[in-house]
């Protein structure tokens, strides 16, 4: 039978692919005689496909087939039991090699500050394990990875011979993170064992046995690493660093700096570039603004002075009643280039971290107290704002100048004060009518926006911890918040805004402070509480921070003002730095960025990197493509703030902790400052210390907690202790190392009607169902 024309003849098709076969196979090497690769050419291929090579694929790349199978099977055990190939899974990499996908552990950071990691598991005694630049991925990862975490990478040899590190890695997900040191004080126990007391409050005590104390002696802070967990007694442990000797209050904010793994000692390298940096000169474009009379305005104690000040009348006939605002920050960028060891230690600190006994610095004394600082009397470099105020005290324009300053005077906040109050000094009064009564004047105008602005306005004092030489407390004070503190806040925030306007409008990638509004979860919690005290909040359209200040204002000088301010506080986010812009929400500002403490901020570095290269002001700007580090940049330095404020709060509560060791039995006044299923935390009125009072000790009643209106409540008695109410308690335990006080409380609650009791009813019951047995309520403590 005749074929269809378009049949396809399958004689002659085969033969059509074998040839296209043949060739494919030539651009191997031949297989030996016995139809097998040798040693070398299989060692080529998998080097050429690292992670990607298996048995499987080696043997349909040569043409090996049938009973050649089992001899090529041989040939790759043997590359393996010599170390030459190594199994991964299904797949075999050549030794030495890393494949595509690897487990990598970062380890360090480069030069330029990128992370350095090396393979978790290496298995090649031959050679160390390699190491592996990681570079920025397109996407964000959350959490950011950090030196000490555990990643998944995809990996890529580096073909440039000359390059540092063999291969380049783009991290895909963040495994675990690094496990925080675990810290505590060696201590010698009566029977003469050896036992950690942790500082952390929530961790439980070791032991150490002699061979593992690594040289530590009694009262040393060290570091330790759990050998094993026991279900009973003691779990033993090792003392892998000793930080310290703990001997005295001035050792305390140490506790809190390894805790936290807070970097405090600068490399030398950062030393020597801070001591070989020379002073800034006047040319190149700074103009001269040694003739303003621009004065610095801080804290007594104040150590670095990184904003000055000055106002006058604007001579602007379209600006009739206004004022002319500058404020002058310190040049930080002209000193501390991108990329070099200055940067990359401001970068890795992120802040400095104030202790009471203490400062960590950002940036070295070198330059954080000299070269940067705007000494009186002394030329110094600066970045420059001037802002037109109008009359009603709106900014209608600013300009920013790099300029060469000469601060005319160093003063306090209470000594400008007391001079425009009418009891000027020496020093404050030639300054009187010149400088300070037209910054009060303008302040004066601005303030008027700010009210009508309304930002969220909370009454929270904070009290400051005064130490003396030895690091002991010798006083806790509540300082007075004072026009000349407003003053200042104002001026900077106002700077801060013209920063973010000006980079917006030229299109520069910035890090803003951004704020989010409250959650709607939070905001229904705080509609529940002001249900419980006869308020309530707006439910419908946006939520402004006037709003907020509308119910503080109603609760102002009433017994619930703590209360409701305490309530408000924890119902806001936390701000944070980014460089998308949300706006700031407390601030009820549309953008925001910090701009005026460049010296203990990073953040405010990176804006003052953008203003120069965007305004063409000089050199120290933003380099080409830093845009694509500024997420992970604003998550490293939101989160080194976070890890200063805790440590800052757990050094002042170690502090208060000490001085109050001497005063178990004491009684003391005080509020409830925390609620929760376990107990009440309880602020005193004397130091601001923080203590527990357990729910168990509260007294002779079972006691439900009461989310809504942040409270426990007596199932018996209806007796009631709420968030914010005043109490006598007295103090029973101290532990100064976790810096944790226990108190019993000595006050009576309020008593709570008995159809109001729903939630401390079902909580009653629901106790008696997992029970069965109602144990009788034990007494409570004394009441005075």
């Amino acid at each position: 039978m005749a074929k269809k024309p378009d049949q396809p003849d399958k004689t002659t098709a085969k033969p059509a692919r074998k040839p296209a076969q043949r060739s494919t196979r030539a651009e191997k090497p031949a297989p030996d005689q016995n139809g097998l690769p040798t040693r070398e050419q299989i060692l080529t291929f998998i080097a050429e496909h690292p992670g990607q090579a298996g048995k499987r694929e080696i043997a349909r790349s040569f043409g090996v087939s049938g009973g050649a199978r089992i001899a090529l099977k041989r040939m790759l055990k043997e590359l393996g039991e010599e170390g030459l190939v190594r199994k991964d899974r299904k797949r075999l990499t050549k030794a030495g090699t890393l494949p595509s996908v690897s487990v990598l552990s970062i380890v360090d950071r480069d030069a330029e500050g990128d992370f350095i990691a090396q393979p978790t598991n290496w298995a090649d005694d031959r050679t160390g394990p390699p190491r592996v630049l990681v570079v920025a991925g397109r996407k964000q990862l959350i959490p950011a990875p950090g030196i000490g975490d555990r990643v998944l990478a995809r990996v890529e040899a580096d073909d440039d011979a000359e390059a540092p590190f063999p291969y380049k890695a783009r991290v895909i997900k963040v495994l675990e993170k690094r496990a925080p040191s675990i810290l505590g004080v060696l201590r010698t126990a009566l029977d003469g064992t050896r036992r950690i007391e942790p500082v952390d409050r929530k961790q439980s005590e070791y032991q150490v046995a002699e061979e593992d104390l690594n040289g530590a002696h009694d009262g040393d802070l060290v570091a330790i690493e759990v050998k094993r967990v026991t279900r009973y007694g003691l779990s033993p442990a090792r003392i892998i660093e000793v930080v310290g000797a703990v001997h005295s209050e001035k050792a305390v904010s140490l506790i809190a700096i390894h805790a936290h793994d807070i970097p405090h000692i600068f490399p030398q390298a950062v030393i020597d570039a801070a001591e070989a940096a020379k002073p800034a000169p006047i040319a190149g474009g700074r103009e001269d603004w040694r003739n303003m009379p621009l004065v610095t305005i801080d804290p007594a104690d104040a150590k670095d002075h990184d904003d000055a000040v000055h106002a006058e009348p604007d001579s602007d006939p379209e600006n009739p009643g206004g004022f002319l605002v500058t404020v002058a920050i310190a040049d930080v960028a002209w000193y501390v280039r991108p990329g070099s060891p200055l940067d990359r230690e401001a970068l890795k600190r992120g802040n400095s971290v104030y202790f009471p006994d203490r400062v960590v610095p950002m940036l070295p004394e070198r330059i954080s107290n000299d070269l940067c600082s705007l000494r009186e009397g002394e030329d110094r470099p600066a970045i420059a704002v001037r802002m037109q105020i109008t009359a009603d005290g709106k900014k209608k324009f600013h300009w920013f100048h790099r300029v060469m300053m000469r601060s005319a005077a160093k003063l306090s906040y209470q000594q400008a004060q007391e001079a425009i109050d009418g009891r000027p000094d020496d020093k404050t009064g030639p300054l009187l009518e010149p400088v300070l009564k037209p910054l009060w004047a303008a302040y004066t105008l601005m303030k008027r926006a700010r009210d009508q602005r309304e930002p969220l306005d909370l009454d929270l004092p904070e009290r400051k911890v005064i130490v003396g030489p030895d690091g002991a407390i010798e006083r806790i004070i509540v300082p007075e918040r004072l026009d000349a503190h407003r003053l200042i806040e104002e001026f900077m925030i106002q700077a801060n805004v013209a920063a973010a306007e000006t980079l917006e409008r030229k299109k520069s990638p910035l890090v803003y402070r951004v704020h989010d509004a409250p959650s709607l979860a939070k905001l229904e919690a705080l509609r529940e509480f002001l249900a419980s005290i006869e308020m309530n909040l707006p439910r419908s359209g946006n939520l402004r921070p006037g709003h907020f200040n509308t119910i503080l204002d109603r609760v102002k000088d009433s017994e619930h003002q703590a209360l409701v301010n305490e309530v408000v506080l924890r119902s806001q986010s936390q701000a944070v730095y980014s460089p998308e812009n949300i706006g700031h929400f407390g601030l009820n500002l549309r953008r925001y960025a910090h701009f005026t403490s460049p010296i203990r901020r990073y953040a405010d570095l990176i804006v003052h990197r953008a203003l120069i290269r965007s305004l063409e002001l000089g050199e120290g700007g933003l380099p080409d493509g830093a845009e694509a580090d500024l997420e992970q940049i604003a998550q490293e330095i939101s989160g080194a703030e976070r890890r200063a404020m805790a440590a800052e709060r757990e050094t002042v509560d170690r502090l208060v902790a000490h001085w109050l060791a001497d005063r178990i039995g004491a009684f003391f006044t005080g509020r409830i400052a925390g609620v929760t299923r376990s107990g009440l935390f309880v602020k005193l009125d004397e130091t601001g210390a923080d203590g527990f009072v357990p729910i168990g000790s509260i007294g002779a009643d079972f006691y439900a907690y009461d989310e809504a209106r942040h409270a426990v409540i007596g199932a018996r008695t209806g007796e009631m202790h709420q968030l914010g109410d005043r109490v006598e308690v007295q103090l029973v335990e101290v532990a100064p190392i976790a810096g944790a006080l226990r108190f019993e409380l000595m006050s009576e609650g309020r008593r709570v009607p008995k159809g109001e009791r729903r939630v401390v009813e079902r909580g009653f019951r629901d106790k008696i169902a997992r029970s069965r047995t109602v144990q009788k309520p034990r007494p409570g403590p004394r009441r005075r």
